[in-house]
């Protein structure tokens, strides 16, 4: 079998997409996703230019030795331009592996490890009722568990939290140019603990809460606020500060017993190295999409798994079904299997992408189709062209861009 055909296609319904079509002489095709939210046609540069041209008549068997040539061939290794577009080809591959077999995806990667697939849901607003709200409606959904963030008292706009506009429609964080959000850590530090005391008053000590503080905290101010949640038991406090330096986690971990989770905006194992054989985290958050493919992530997720560290990969909804596909058969077949991020995507999305997995009782299932269980209509693909979108920037009351 040999690859025929390579071409990047990129749709916008509701978000925009970049996914990866190869072909075989054989007719089978396989998926993958390359998308990389902002900055999405610098993957498609890459992609198109740089790596279609290598991959007509490869044989797509032979995924693990691709994936070598694209990491180590390139010279410039790492970063999620390359990695991302180093997904798309991945999971294409195993796509199409899968799809030879007659077998889906998991079965590939030793089958399942357990029936269903348990995941997080999104509650916010922009005051406490909002969020009890919120979160009431995220357990009528089914979710087992719930990601909760507000608003903060005296900031206009927080990432993470729905606005409105003037006409009480809400507002996307990603726009034609960056949304301008404000940002006070010592207003943030004082309110998040009021937070968890009022969700814990409404629904009880059982159900499973967590938070993210986007990175925007130094490693004394994360110290603090995981000690702070304590009483609080969240499942994790994610982000809690930018793990590029690692041994900034160390103080962290030092201070509190608060989980701590860590990890969407990495693209290799080496950035994970201090974290995992320290224990300093315990849960790694990577996206298939933006680490390189089922390939390198599976080799992440045993080895976090010889230190008691589970997997819960990166899900938002600017991961294309294609790969959120590719994470759920993941999911079904890793033993260290911790919890699965799920926000759904736009009924348009599902038409444009139709795929095999399923969310039921708030539990994900990757489906028995062939291959990741996705096919791409790419007539209503094109109808749904590309749209420039930006995530928004914090700056401090001073105007300084926040930077943490």
């Amino acid at each position: 079998m040999k690859i025929v055909d390579a071409k990047v296609v990129v749709t916008s319904p509701g978000r925009n997409f970049v996914t990866l079509k190869l072909t075989t002489d054989e007719g089978l095709t396989g998926l993958g996703d390359a998308t990389l939210n902002g900055r999405e046609l610098a993957v498609v540069s890459y992609l198109a230019d740089h790596v279609v041209p290598l991959l007509t008549g490869l044989d797509p068997h032979r995924v693990e030795g691709t994936w070598q040539s694209l990491y180590r061939g390139a010279y410039w290794r790492r970063g999620p331009v390359t990695m991302a577009a180093i997904a798309a080809v991945d999971v294409a591959l195993w796509d199409i592996k899968a799809k030879a077999a007659g077998l889906p995806l998991y079965q590939l990667l030793g089958g399942a490890s357990r029936e269903r697939i348990g995941t997080y849901g999104h509650a916010n607003g922009r005051d406490i009722p909002e969020l009890l709200d919120s979160v009431r409606a995220r357990l009528a959904e089914g979710y087992p568990a719930v990601r909760i963030q507000s608003g903060i008292p005296g900031l206009k706009a927080v990432y993470g939290v729905s606005d409105t506009d003037e006409s009480g429609a809400p507002v996307l964080h990603q726009q034609a140019r960056p949304l301008v959000e404000d940002w006070d850590t010592a207003a943030y530090l004082r309110h998040v603990p009021a937070v968890f005391e009022a969700v814990r008053a409404e629904f009880g000590p059982e159900l499973p809460l967590l938070h993210d503080s986007h990175h925007r905290l130094t490693p004394v101010q994360a110290a603090r606020l995981g000690k702070d949640l304590e009483p609080f038991r969240p499942f994790w406090l994610e982000d809690c500060t930018p793990a590029e330096n690692q041994e900034a986690l160390r103080l962290v971990r030092r201070s509190t017993t608060t989980p701590l989770a860590v990890g969407e905006v990495f693209n290799t194992v080496y950035d994970y190295q201090a974290l995992i054989t320290e224990q300093l985290i315990d849960y790694v958050r990577s996206a298939v999409t933006h680490f390189g493919g089922v390939t390198p992530l599976r080799k992440l997720f045993d080895f976090a798994a010889q230190y008691q560290i589970k997997s819960a990969i990166h899900g938002p909804e600017d991961i294309s079904p294609v790969g959120m596909a590719a994470a759920v058969h993941l999911d079904l077949a890793v033993h260290n299997f911790g919890i699965q991020e799920f926000s759904g995507h736009t009924p348009l999305t599902d038409e444009v992408f139709r795929h095999a997995y399923t969310f039921t009782d708030g539990h994900l299932h990757p489906g028995e189709a062939p291959g990741i269980g996705v096919e791409l209509d790419e007539e209503l693909a094109a109808a749904h062209p590309y749209a420039p979108a930006y995530l928004p920037v914090n700056r401090l009351h001073d105007g300084t861009v926040h930077d943490w």
